[in-house]
C-alpha cells in the first residue's frame, strides 16, 4: 500500500434520509478518501432517529466500530457527517485513532490540487478557518476543567496565543485574495469593454468539465479521474457559429455538502461564475443521481448569488447510456444538450446554443443610475440602445438585449417610461 492510511468510513443519518440515499453519499466518501490517498478498509452506516450529541452513533455501533479499527489496524476514521470539535474528541478517545470529518477530507484533497499562489491561498484560508473551530472547542472545555478566575491554567494562554496567530494570518490571507480579486476584476472590465461575452463551466466535481473545455477550445488543461482535479480558474476564448467570439471558463467542481469554509475562502474565484452571461452547467450522465447533484450545484449557486443566471445544461458523457436511459436521465431537464466529447456528440448543436443564448431578444426600460454608467457600453456593445434620455439621478433607456444580459439589468428594469416622469413630477414638486 505504499504507506498510504488504513481508513474506515462512518455514516449515521437521520430523520428522513433514505438509506439507499445515506449509502451513496458514503461512497461518494470513498472516493473522496482514495482521492485523498487513503486505503480504505471498511465501512460502517448506522440509521438512526437523532444524532447522539456526544458521539453522533450510538453506543453499540461505536462498539462495533472500535472492533473494526482493531482487527483492521486502521490508522483513522472518517465521518461523513461534519462532527462538532467535542464529537471529534470523543471519538478518538472512544477509538484510541485519528477520527476526522467529510470537510477535513475535502479541505485536504483542495490542498493537495491547489497550484496557484491564489488557489493555495484560499485553500491555507479554508483550513484555518476551521482549525479555529477546533480551537474554540477546545478552549471551552479547558474553562469548564480547569475552573474560572485564580485557576486558570496555561493551556488556555497558549490557545489564545494560537487563536490570535490564526486570526492574523487570515487577515493577511484576505488582504492578498482581496488584492487577486481585483485583478480579475480589471481583466472582466476589459472583456465587458471590448464586447466579449463569458460563458462559465460549473457542475458537480469529475463531470467533465475540464474535457469539455479542452474538445471546445484546445486548451490542454491537464484531465485527471479524480475529484476536484481542476481548482484554479482556466479562460480561453472559443469561437462560436455566426464567427461570435466568447470566453469560457473552467470552475472548480462543487459536491453535496461542500464546506462553508470553502465557498467563503472561494468567493473571489467564484465571482467569475456571478459574472458570466451564461452559465454551461456539465452533468455526468453515467451518474445514477444526477437530479440530486444537480440540486447540490444548486443550492452553492444561491449561496454565491447566482441561482436565476441563465443557464444551458449540458448531459455529458452520453456514450455510457442507451437511448432509453438517456431520455429517463433528462426527464425534467429544462434547455439542455447531450454531449460526449469522447465521440463528439453534440458539440456542434452545443456551440449552437451557446450562440442562440447570446442574441438579443428582449425589449427592456431601465432607470440606470449614475453610479452605474459603466454599464451603458455593455448595453451600446451587446444590445441595441433605442432611446437613450436624461432622469432623474442617472439615465432613461430602452434598450434590445440578450436575455444573458438580464441578469446584470434586473434589478434597473422598469415596466415603462410612465414612472420615470412620475419621478421627475414628484422631484419638481
Amino acid at each position: 500500500m505504499n504507506g498510504r492510511e488504513r481508513a474506515i468510513l462512518a455514516g449515521v443519518c437521520w430523520g428522513d434520509t433514505r438509506q439507499e440515499e445515506a449509502g451513496e453519499s458514503l461512497q461518494e466518501l470513498c472516493s473522496l478518501a482514495e482521492t485523498a490517498g487513503a486505503y480504505v478498509i471498511d465501512s460502517l452506516l448506522q440509521m438512526r432517529q437523532k444524532p447522539d450529541p456526544a458521539t453522533l452513533m450510538g453506543k453499540g455501533k461505536l462498539g462495533d466500530l472500535t472492533d473494526m479499527a482493531r482487527e483492521g489496524q486502521a490508522d483513522l476514521v472518517i465521518f461523513d457527517q461534519e462532527l462538532s470539535p467535542s464529537q471529534q474528541r470523543n471519538l478518538e478517545n472512544k477509538l484510541d485513532i485519528k477520527v476526522i470529518d467529510r470537510t477535513a477530507l475535502i479541505l485536504d484533497i483542495f490542498a493537495i490540487h491547489a497550484h496557484s499562489k491564489e488557489g493555495k491561498a484560499q485553500v491555507e484560508m479554508a483550513q484555518l478557518r476551521y482549525a479555529l473551530t477546533r480551537l474554540s472547542g477546545r478552549g471551552t472545555e479547558l474553562s469548564r476543567l480547569l475552573g474560572g478566575i485564580g485557576i486558570r491554567g496555561p493551556g488556555e494562554t497558549k490557545l489564545e496565543v494560537d487563536r490570535r496567530r490564526i486570526n492574523t494570518r487570515i487577515k493577511t490571507l484576505d488582504r492578498e485574495l482581496k488584492n487577486l480579486s481585483r485583478v480579475r476584476k480589471t481583466k472582466r472590465k476589459q472583456r465587458d469593454r471590448m464586447s466579449i461575452p463569458t460563458f462559465s463551466l460549473i457542475g458537480y466535481t469529475n463531470a467533465g468539465k475540464s474535457s469539455l473545455l479542452n474538445v471546445l477550445t484546445s486548451a490542454e488543461v491537464v484531465v485527471e479521474d479524480q475529484l476536484f482535479s481542476t481548482l484554479d480558474p482556466v479562460t480561453r476564448q472559443i469561437v462560436l457559429p455566426g464567427n461570435r467570439r466568447a470566453v469560457i471558463t473552467d470552475t472548480v467542481g462543487f459536491i453535496n455538502h461542500l464546506p462553508h469554509q470553502l465557498i467563503e475562502a472561494f468567493k473571489s474565484t467564484l465571482e467569475e461564475v456571478k459574472e458570466a452571461d451564461v452559465l454551461l452547467h456539465v452533468v455526468d450522465s453515467s451518474s445514477s443521481n444526477i437530479h440530486r447533484k444537480i440540486a447540490a450545484v444548486d443550492e452553492v449557486l444561491e449561496e454565491i448569488g447566482a441561482g436565476d443566471m441563465p443557464t444551458l445544461y449540458i448531459l455529458n458523457k452520453v456514450d455510457l447510456l442507451g437511448e432509453e436511459e438517456k431520455d429517463t436521465r433528462v426527464r425534467n431537464l429544462p434547455h439542455y444538450v447531450a454531449t460526449s466529447t469522447l465521440t463528439g456528440e453534440g458539440l456542434k448543436l452545443m456551440r449552437e446554443k451557446m450562440a442562440a443564448s447570446l442574441s438579443p431578444s428582449l425589449i427592456v426600460h431601465l432607470l440606470l443610475p449614475h453610479y452605474e454608467g459603466e454599464l451603458l457600453p455593455l448595453l451600446y456593445s451587446r444590445g441595441r440602445v433605442l432611446e437613450n434620455r436624461p432622469a432623474e439621478g442617472g439615465y432613461y433607456l430602452v434598450a434590445e438585449v440578450p436575455e444573458s444580459l438580464m441578469y446584470r439589468l434586473r434589478e434597473y428594469a422598469i415596466e415603462d417610461g410612465s414612472q420615470v416622469d412620475k419621478i421627475a413630477r414628484n422631484t419638481e414638486n
